[in-house]
């Protein structure tokens, strides 16, 4: 992070992220949202037509969890992972089920999908 950029863990309701159909099935992709001054850090997971939103911060040590642009999930695309220390996430829920932090939870993001589009909630 840039000396003087402040980080925030919330966002906005209504704020229009992206179409459904821009999120690959399954996958996941990164959004940086500037809120003031601002900046937050998330990333959405898609499921089918099942959308959930998270906080882009592992709960181990507080880094944002994919080195790779939206290199958010296994190679199988059934948990999240963490690139840093191999921690996994279930999908539908945060929780790690392996790893540093096995029992904590990733932060969710509320999101919602409203006749197509992704919208913060």
């Amino acid at each position: 992070m840039t000396a003087g950029r402040t980080r925030v863990f919330e966002t906005p309701a209504g704020v229009a992220l992206c179409t459904l159909d821009a999120l690959v099935d399954p996958g996941a992709r990164n959004f940086v949202l500037q809120i003031d001054d601002a900046f937050f850090h998330g990333f959405l997971v898609r499921t089918g037509e099942l959308v959930r939103g998270y906080v882009d911060r592992c709960p181990h040590q507080g880094l944002p969890l994919a080195q790779k642009l939206d290199g958010y999930l296994t190679p199988d695309a059934r948990l999240i992972s963490c690139s840093w220390h191999g921690a996994l996430f279930q999908l539908d829920n945060g929780v790690c089920v392996g790893g540093p932090c096995a029992g904590q939870r990733l932060t969710p993001w509320p999101v919602t999908v409203e006749h197509g589009v992704v919208k913060t909630a």
